[in-house]
């Protein structure tokens, strides 16, 4: 089969974008990323915060973020886990992926100067802080069966219910939907593939911190993880804190700490 010249061509531009990335790539040494953020440390001014909200346990809630703002997610009351999904304001077919952003940053381990991509590779959030470092991209949240397993036939509230109400809320529907990422789930793998979740790990006062990279409209649900062993279905309320982030520098952690974040906040500014 004789290959057109318009193909011979696109093959070639292919060719040297790759050989530009690899390049580039080989030349950014991955930044090593700080400890946990203490408990008792990044205090936001009251100045900063825009609005405070409680999320009882087994409940969800929803927002709307713009660009700099950034959302803290308080374990005010113990320890509890809670799911965040994300769509780009603009278009609710761009979406957090957490596939992509544990492929592309080559770790499943999220904490503070790691970031969450969408499905269009650009970058939503930057985790400014976190206390944990014990987060969980893999498993995804609970539903009615996973509850079902754990605590029996009582009817109990749900991630995946949660997020279908919330999306009817705002005028999308399942299908738009995205896979969640799980805060304060201590959920880790071992050689094997399996999952453990790691007790101990969290406990009240914990926080994470998320800036976000564009506007965004953001669904939060406050209900056990499938893997907790805890046998009683009891999550106290959280609390979110959405608040005016400092402006990244020059040298923002999150923006320069590998090549993989680089390319992804220069999608986001095109």
């Amino acid at each position: 089969m004789t290959v057109s010249e318009d193909t011979r061509l696109f093959i070639e531009q292919n060719k040297r974008r790759y050989e530009d990335l690899k390049a580039a790539g080989q030349q950014h040494a991955p930044k090593a990323l700080p400890g946990p953020t203490p408990r008792d440390g990044a205090p936001i001014p009251e100045s900063a915060v825009l609005h405070t909200e409680a999320i009882p346990g087994g409940w969800y809630w929803s927002t709307r973020m713009a660009a700099g703002e950034a959302l803290r997610i308080h374990l005010a009351h113990g320890p509890a886990a809670v799911s965040l999904i994300a769509w780009a304001a603009a278009d609710r077919s761009e979406r957090l992926n957490y596939a992509d952003t544990v492929k592309v940053q080559w770790t499943s381990a999220l904490g503070k100067g790691r970031v969450l991509f969408s499905d269009m590779g650009r970058v939503m959030f930057s985790l400014i802080e976190d206390t944990t470092g014990m987060h969980d991209a893999l498993v995804g949240g609970s539903t009615s069966a996973s509850n079902r397993a754990r605590y029996g036939d009582k009817v109990l509230r749900n991630t995946r219910d949660n997020f279908i109400l919330a999306a009817g809320k705002l005028g999308y529907d399942r299908r738009d939907i995205p896979p969640a990422i799980t805060f304060f789930a201590p959920v880790r793998t071992d050689a094997d593939g399996v999952f453990h979740w790691i007790e101990g790990q969290r406990q009240q006062g914990d926080f994470v911190d998320l800036r976000a990279e564009m506007d965004l409209v953001v669904t939060l649900s406050n209900c056990p993880h499938p893997l907790d062993p805890a046998p009683a279905y009891d999550p106290p309320a959280v609390e979110a804190i959405r608040f005016s982030a400092p402006a990244p520098a020059a040298d923002d952690l999150c923006r320069t700490a590998t090549i993989e974040a680089v390319r992804g906040f220069e999608n986001t500014a095109r």
